[in-house]
């Protein structure tokens, strides 16, 4: 089943495919998220939407978080030169989503900015300390995200600096450790830098997340093409881990990583800059969809 969230007559509204190009309303919970949160049956109404009137939400709209894996990809592992032993993750705050069709905001001063086509899994019910031979039990289906970063200002928002820690042996005495660091709060985190939809995907809709297809296309040129199986990290290891860390809610997003093994045609994802070239942007993920945004300078 293909769920999205959409507006249409003046009424935010969710829905399921029909027929590839019909989008039909769902009766009862208000939102996806609801739908998920209460475990209701989906019941499509008589009303019907073809999928080029409708405004796109992302399917969910507010979940309490999005996780997304840093460097979870294997076919670049040799671009690590140190990192941890377990998938490393950092969060996105709600406010930085947009649906299919909308537009990613750039400004002068957010310098270089590129796509990241992810796959996401949402979180089907309240995931905490959890065994990995469990983890699909608590998945909810699958959608895409682009992930928009901007070098520029993580560069800008890292410090060279001179961390304090206790010294080895002696309770009283510090030391300092020289340290690099950096935190996403802007160049992962703007409005607009998490691109997501259109589909939300059923779990049951698809038997292996890790053999999809996934790719981006930037002006209608490939940039990327890759594959799920080069995840580094997997679901079950990853929901696993982050739920002994945090507990994973009804709704939240759980982004797996960047696909980046360069096309046949050559470049990387890192050479689209979209505050420089505009848009549009896309990434497909197989059984899934496509997710188009566009660029606006602001």
């Amino acid at each position: 089943m293909k769920l999205a969230s959409f507006r249409a007559g003046g009424k935010d509204r969710i829905g399921i495919s029909f027929d590839g190009a019909i989008l039909v309303e769902i009766s009862g919970p208000g939102s996806i998220l609801e739908l998920i949160e209460t475990g209701s049956e989906v019941v499509a109404s008589a009303n019907k939407y073809p999928l080029n009137d409708v405004v796109w939400y992302p399917p969910v709209r507010r979940p309490s978080k999005i996780c997304c894996l840093a460097l979870n990809n294997s076919a670049n592992s040799d671009r690590i030169l140190q990192g941890p032993k377990h998938p490393a993750m950092f969060i996105k705050p709600a406010s930085s989503l947009i649906g299919h069709g909308g537009a990613i905001e750039c400004k002068p001063h957010y310098g270089r900015v590129h796509p990241e086509p992810e796959l996401a899994v949402v979180i089907g019910k309240t995931a905490k300390n959890i065994a990995a031979r469990d983890a699909y039990e608590y998945v909810f289906g699958y959608t895409i995200h682009n992930d928009i970063t901007s070098p520029t200002m993580r560069a800008e928002d890292t410090f060279h600096y001179r961390a304090i820690h206790p010294k080895a042996g002696d309770p009283k005495a510090i030391e300092y450790v020289d340290t690099w660091v950096s935190y996403p709060g802007r160049y992962k985190c703007c409005d607009t830098f998490a691109c997501m939809g259109p589909w939300l995907v059923t779990k049951d809709e698809i038997a292996d997340p890790h053999n999809l297809a996934v790719s981006c296309r930037h002006q209608d040129q490939l940039v990327t093409e890759d594959n799920t199986e080069n995840l580094f990290y997997k679901i079950p290891e990853v929901l696993a881990f982050l739920s002994s860390h945090l507990t994973l809610l009804p709704g939240d997003i759980v982004s797996m990583g960047t696909a980046l093994k360069k096309s046949a045609q050559g470049g990387a994802v890192q050479n689209i800059d979209l505050n420089k070239l505009g848009g549009p942007v896309s990434v497909t993920i197989e059984k899934i969809g496509t997710l188009t945004n566009d660029v606006v300078h602001v």
